[in-house]
C-alpha cells in the first residue's frame, strides 16, 4: 500500500494532496487572477507544502467507461513543471531509487531454477483462478533481434481478472494502462533470479478528491488480486508447486 502511495505521488501529485472539491465561492475560472490560470488546472495559494493544484472545472455526469478530456501538451507542461519540482523537493530520491519503491519483488530461493520459479508461478495463478492471459519472452528478442547473446533471461507473464477488470474500466477508463496485471521473472547482474511487479493498490481512488463510488466489493475485489498476485510470487520465490 505504502509503495502505491508513492507510485500516486509520482504520477498525481493532485491526489497525494487530496484536495477537497472546491467549494461553491470559490472563484470561476474566467474570474481567477491571470497569473493563477493554468488552463483546465489552477494553482489558486502558496501553502506549507507548496503550490496547491486544485481541479478547476467539474467533471462531467459520471457514466460507464466515461472517457476523461485530452490533457493538451502544454497544460500537461504547466502541470509538470508545477508538480515535479514539489515532488523532487519533498523526496529527495535518487531516480533509481525512487523507481524501486513502486516494485513489490523477491529473490528466488537459491537451488530453485527460472523454469520452476516460472511453472509455479503458473500453477499458483490457475490455482487461485488467476487467468493468465499471455508471456512476453523480451530476452529472446535481445538475442534474435539485437544479437545481444550476453543480456540476462527476462520473462513477462500477463494474468486478468475479468471481472474486476470490466467494473473498474467502467468508472475510470484511462485504467486500462495499468492491465493486464503484470508479473516479471528475470536474471540480474549476478545472475540471481528475481520475481517482480508493480505493487499496486487502486483503493487511493476513491480517496483521492471526489470519491468515484468504488463499491465495497469492487474495493475487495481490488484488494483480492493485489493478495493473489503477492501469493503467486512468493510461490513462484520458493518453487512451490
Amino acid at each position: 500500500m505504502k509503495t502505491l502511495a508513492l507510485l500516486t505521488a509520482l504520477l498525481l501529485p493532485a491526489a497525494l494532496l487530496a484536495a477537497e472539491p472546491a467549494p461553491a465561492t470559490q472563484p470561476a475560472a474566467a474570474d481567477a487572477p491571470p497569473s493563477t490560470r493554468q488552463g483546465g488546472w489552477i494553482a489558486p495559494m502558496q501553502t506549507p507544502y507548496g503550490p496547491v493544484i486544485m481541479q478547476q472545472d467539474a467533471m462531467p455526469p459520471q457514466r460507464d467507461y466515461q472517457m476523461s478530456r485530452v490533457i493538451t501538451a502544454e497544460e500537461r507542461k504547466r502541470y509538470l513543471q508545477m508538480a515535479m519540482p514539489m515532488m523532487a523537493g519533498m523526496m529527495q530520491l535518487d531516480a533509481r531509487e525512487a523507481l524501486n519503491y513502486m516494485v513489490l519483488k523477491y529473490p528466488v530461493r537459491p537451488g530453485v531454477s527460472f523454469d520452476e520459479a516460472v511453472q509455479s508461478l503458473k500453477l499458483r495463478a490457475n490455482r487461485l483462478n488467476f487467468k493468465f492471459v499471455g508471456e512476453n519472452l523480451i530476452w529472446k528478442d535481445f538475442r534474435a533481434v539485437l544479437g545481444d547473446d550476453s543480456a540476462p533471461r527476462v520473462e513477462v507473464f500477463s494474468f486478468c481478472d475479468i471481472a474486476i477488470a470490466r467494473d473498474l474500466l467502467k468508472i475510470v477508463p484511462e485504467m486500462v494502462v495499468f492491465l493486464p496485471c503484470r508479473i516479471a521473472i528475470m536474471e540480474d547482474a549476478q545472475k540471481n533470479i528475481w520475481v517482480l511487479t508493480l505493487d499496486w493498490d487502486f483503493t487511493w481512488l476513491d480517496a483521492a478528491g471526489q470519491s468515484l463510488g468504488l463499491t465495497p466489493e469492487l474495493r475487495q475485489g481490488i484488494a483480492d488480486i493485489r493478495t493473489k498476485m503477492d501469493e503467486m510470487m512468493r510461490a513462484a520465490a520458493n518453487g512451490d508447486i
